[in-house]
């Protein structure tokens, strides 16, 4: 038998420990944090919910506070069809009488059991071993009648009045999971029926959620990344109650929103653990952030230029060369990782500047991030009040002349920059008015 030093590492334990160090930072802000989630009912159905609830009691175990609305439209559709109830909807709500009441009261009750025994689930070599996880669910939510609308009475059917803050922050606070059904009940002693987006949405803003996750259908069509304004522009295009519901959430103060396919296994843990996630994530706020380099941007930068440098696109630059000159970079940061940076040299006698060093991380090309650092890096250049913008560049020169440049020679630049410049490197020299 060899040593245990000795012995070859699983094959899979570079991966393991890349991805741990890859989350760290997302499981030190995660910690403490509010989460919302939206299990719809097909979503409550599907053969992918036991990973789900294996991913929500990892959450748990990493100090996230966990809130879960759950539907139940096909269970009870299905048990109002066995029992020849019909099923009636308009304005894409199920009207509830009395009877179909009743379906919706046992049916949701027997989920919520259900998800209970699933989180209780904790014997040992399975991914819930010695899980221990509390779950508390209540009256939680009061809710008033939906009303008559469009001359359809909705009888039983409700929409949310209010949320127990004070309760629900009681129980998270012992560390339990809080389930909300999509039930309400009013002062009046009556139960009614809700949609699960619905509560999550409101519970989310009530307890000023740090996100809202909606796990339910794909959507494709959808891109990974939009801003509230770019969300409330498509809801033509993609209207559908769980966008809907993202966008309310962040209008109301939810700083991201998530929109996740339940068809994909490891999307809840890929969305919060990854830089690009893989669902749809509204944000309230600018996900990326464009600023002026500080001097602990440093190792970012280098790690973006030094593989350029290497290549000979751009010019070598020590680290001491950018302590000296760091307040001349402007960076954009997604999630505490620098994913690009241009630099930006004065010239203040001649009224012009050169820009440098413009380099983006690899996963963000054609994303049009050298086009946001280059919008910023005119920006600092007019309020220097500089003429014109200058470029030095080997194998990019199709790009600055799409971006409005135009051929200059060397003679054109500041007498300072001709004094340096490296005939060896043979770049080309391109330039820019600034208005």
């Amino acid at each position: 038998m060899t040593d245990a030093k000795d012995s070859p590492q699983p094959t899979h334990f570079n991966n393991t420990t890349s991805w741990f160090r890859t989350a760290a930072p997302y499981i030190h802000a995660h910690r403490g944090a509010t989460f919302v989630i939206s299990l719809d009912g097909e979503t409550v159905g599907s053969d992918h919910i036991d990973t789900i609830i294996h991913d929500l009691a990892l959450l748990n175990s990493l100090g996230i506070r966990l809130v879960i609305a759950f539907g139940a439209r096909p269970q009870i559709e299905q048990a109002c069809q066995h029992n020849n109830i019909n099923v009636n909807y308009h304005q894409g709500l199920r009207v509830t009488d009395l009877a179909s009441l009743e379906i919706a009261k046992t049916t949701i009750g027997k989920i919520r059991l259900e998800l209970e025994a699933k989180l209780s689930f904790s014997l040992p070599h399975t991914p819930m071993a010695e899980a221990q996880i509390r779950c508390s669910s209540g009256n939680f939510v009061t809710a008033k009648p939906l009303g008559i609308r469009e001359g359809v009475d909705f009888g039983h059917t409700g929409e949310v009045r209010k949320i127990d803050v004070k309760a629900i922050e009681q129980q998270l606070a012992l560390d339990n999971i809080v389930l909300l059904p999509s039930l309400g009940y009013s002062p009046t002693g009556e139960i009614f029926n809700l949609s699960a987006e619905a509560v999550a949405t409101a519970s989310a803003i009530a307890l000023k959620a740090d996100k809202l996750i909606l796990i339910g259908p794909a959507y494709p069509d959808l891109p990974k990344e939009m801003s509230l304004a770019q969300a409330e522009d498509s809801i033509d295009l993609h209207n559908n109650p769980t966008l809907t519901a993202a966008i309310t959430a962040c209008q109301e103060g939810v700083k991201r929103a998530h929109l996740l396919d339940r068809q994909q296994d490891d999307a809840l843990l890929q969305e919060l653990f990854s830089r690009d996630g893989a669902g749809t994530m509204i944000s309230a706020t600018t996900y990326d952030t464009i600023r002026i380099a500080q001097i602990q941007d440093i190792a970012g930068i280098l790690d973006l230029i030094q593989p350029l440098e290497q290549q000979g696109i751009l010019v070598k630059r020590s680290r001491e060369d950018l302590e000296l000159h760091i307040h001349r970079f402007v960076v954009i940061e997604r999630d505490g990782t620098i994913i690009a940076c241009a630099a930006l040299h004065l010239y203040p006698e001649s009224h012009v500047g050169e820009l440098a060093c413009l380099a983006v991380s690899d996963q963000y090309r054609g994303q049009s991030k050298g086009e946001q650092l280059l919008t910023a890096i005119e920006v600092q250049a007019r309020k220097h009040k500089l003429k014109t913008l200058y470029v030095l560049t080997t194998q990019t020169a199709h790009w600055f002349l799409e971006q409005g440049f135009t051929s200059a020679e060397i003679a054109d630049l500041p007498i300072e920059k001709q004094t340096l410049y490296n005939y060896q490197r043979n770049s080309k020299v391109f330039k820019k008015a600034l208005p």
